[in-house]
C-alpha cells in the first residue's frame, strides 16, 4: 500500500496509524532490495542520504544527491519498481560535516548542499542545525538551531520553486535527538525518552523563528518531529522499545496535531517493537546499519560456505580481506571501538553500528566480494553447509546458487519487519531474531 508522508498525521489522528519505513543507506544491494520489496509490496519506498554521506562535495560515499538520486532510479528501473512510490529524503541536513569551522562558514556550506539535495528531486528535508560550530557549544539552543534551520529551508523552498522539473515542494521534518545518529560508543543500559516540554518548545520556537522569516508555507509542511523514544543501539547491545514510557509524548501530538514522531535508530528492534512504535505515533522508522550489518552477515556465512566447499578458495579470504583494510585505514572505526586488542577486532566486524559499512566501497573490498560471488555462482550448496553457516537460507541449498540473490533476500528479511510494523501487510518474512 502506497502512503504519503503527508497522510501519516491523518491516519493517527482517524485511529489507522500506518508508518513508512525509511532506509538509511547508500550500499546498492541495500538498495536493490529495497526497492525489489517496494514493487512486491506496491508499498512506498523512502530512501534517504545523511549529510555525511552525501552531500555537494561528495561525502564520505563519493555522491552528491544528484549522483545518488541517479543510482536509485536506475536501480529501481531495473527492479521495475515505479518511481511514484518512490520518495528521497535528506536527513541531518545542517552544518554538521563541517562543524569543524567558523558557523557562517559552515552554514554557507550546508545551503550549498540543501539546493544541491532538492535541486536532485530529494523532498524529504529533515533540517538538523542543532550541533555546534567552531567555538560553540557541542548542542545549540532552540532559538539559534531554529534560526539556522529557517535559513535552510529558504534556501530549500526558493530551490524548489526554481527547479526545472517542476516536482512537489518539499516536506520537513525539525529536530534531531540524542544520542547523535550511527548508535552510542559504549554500552548502553537506559535511554530516557524526550521530555514532552522539550518536544513542544522545539515546535514552538520553530513556528514562531519560521513565521518572522514569511516562512509561514513551509512550516505548515513541517510534517514531522525528531524525538528519542527510548530506543538506540551500542557496539554491544539495543535498548528495546518501552510504551509504557510514552504517555508523556503521546500527549505532543494531541496538541500538535500536524506532527507526527520520527524515530530515528530504530535498528534490531525487532517486528514488535517496531509495531508499538508505529501505533503509538512514530511512523517514521529510520533503519540503516541493520541493513548493512545483516548483509554482512550474508556475505561472512557465503564467505565461510565457499572456505568449507571450494578446494583452492582459502580460508575466508573475504574476512581476511576487510581485516586488513581496516587495519590500513582505521579512520572510520578507531574512536569508536574500545578495549584490547581481541576485543577491537571483532568489532570491527561484528558491532552492531556497523562501522565496516564504510569500507565496502573501496576497490579492496569490492574486489573481495566479487571474488566470493564468482567462486559461488551457480555452485550446487550442500544443505548441511547453510545449516551450518547461514540455517535461515536452506531454501538455497542443492540449486545452482545465485549469491546476489542470497544477499538480497537477507536484507529483505529485515526490511520485511518494518513493512510489518506499518501495517501495510503481513510479516511473510519475518527477520526477528
Amino acid at each position: 500500500m502506497e502512503v504519503h508522508l503527508n497522510e501519516l498525521a491523518r491516519l493517527r489522528i482517524e485511529g489507522h496509524p500506518k508508518g513508512v519505513t525509511s532506509v538509511c543507506s547508500a550500499h546498492p544491494i541495500v538498495l536493490r532490495a529495497a526497492l525489489r520489496h517496494g514493487r512486491q509490496q506496491k508499498s512506498t519506498v523512502l530512501i534517504e542520504a545523511t549529510c555525511n554521506q552525501v552531500n555537494h562535495l561528495g561525502g564520505y560515499t563519493g555522491m552528491t544527491p544528484s549522483d545518488f538520486a541517479s543510482l536509485v532510479m536506475k536501480i529501481a528501473a531495473e527492479e521495475g519498481c515505479p518511481e511514484k512510490l518512490i520518495v528521497l529524503g535528506g536527513d541531518h541536513l545542517g552544518p554538521n560535516p563541517w562543524c569543524d569551522r567558523p558557523a557562517e562558514e559552515a552554514m554557507a556550506e550546508a545551503e550549498t548542499m540543501v539546493a544541491a539535495y532538492v535541486d536532485a528531486g530529494f523532498r524529504k528535508i529533515h533540517l538538523d542545525a542543532s550541533m555546534g560550530c567552531k567555538g560553540e557549544p557541542m548542542a545549540l539552543d532552540d532559538v539559534t538551531t531554529a534560526r539556522r534551520a529557517a535559513r535552510l529551508a529558504a534556501v530549500a523552498e526558493a530551490s524548489a520553486r526554481a527547479r526545472k522539473t517542476g516536482g512537489a515542494m518539499p516536506v520537513y521534518v525539525i529536530g534531531t535527538e540524542v544520542p547523535p545518529p550511527g548508535g552510542a560508543d559504549h554500552p548502553l543500559t537506559t535511554i530516557e525518552p524526550t521530555a514532552a516540554a522539550a518536544a513542544l518548545k522545539t515546535i514552538e520556537v520553530h513556528r514562531r523563528i519560521f513565521a518572522a522569516a514569511d516562512l509561514g508555507q513551509a512550516f505548515g509542511r513541517a510534517i514531522g518531529l525528531v524525538v528519542q523514544p527510548g530506543v538506540e543501539f551500542g557496539n554491544h547491545n539495543v535498548i528495546v522499545y518501552d510504551s509504557s514510557k510514552m504517555e508523556a509524548l503521546q500527549s505532543v501530538l494531541t496538541e500538535e496535531p500536524q506532527f507526527v514522531f520520527e524515530a530515528h535508530s530504530t535498528d534490531y528492534q525487532g517486528a514488535e517493537p517496531l509495531s508499538a512504535l508505529v501505533k503509538d505515533g512514530f511512523p517514521i522508522l529510520k533503519v540503516g546499519p541493520e541493513l548493512t550489518f545483516v548483509l554482512r552477515e550474508a556475505l561472512y556465512g557465503l564467505d565461510a560456505i565457499a572456505s568449507d566447499l571450494l578446494p583452492g578458495y582459502g580460508q575466508r579470504p573475504l574476512y581476511a580481506a576487510m581485516e586488513v583494510l581496516m587495519l590500513d585505514q582505521p579512520g572510520n572505526w578507531r574512536r569508536h571501538y574500545h578495549g584490547t586488542e581481541a576485543e577491537m577486532r571483532w568489532l570491527r566486524h561484528y558491532s552492531l553500528s556497523d562501522r565496516i559499512r564504510y569500507y565496502w566501497a573501496s576497490a579492496e573490498a569490492q574486489e573481495a566480494v566479487w571474488g566470493l560471488c564468482e567462486a559461488l555462482r551457480g555452485q550446487s550448496v550442500p544443505l548441511p553447509l547453510f545449516w551450518q553457516h547461514m540455517p535461515a537460507a536452506q531454501h538455497f541449498a542443492e540449486a545452482p546458487l545465485d549469491p546476489d540473490e542470497v544477499l538480497i533476500w537477507r536484507v529483505t528479511k529485515s526490511l520485511a519487519d518494518y513493512h510489518a510494523a506499518c501495517g501495510v501487510g503481513k510479516n511473510e518474512q519475518s527477520g526477528s531474531r
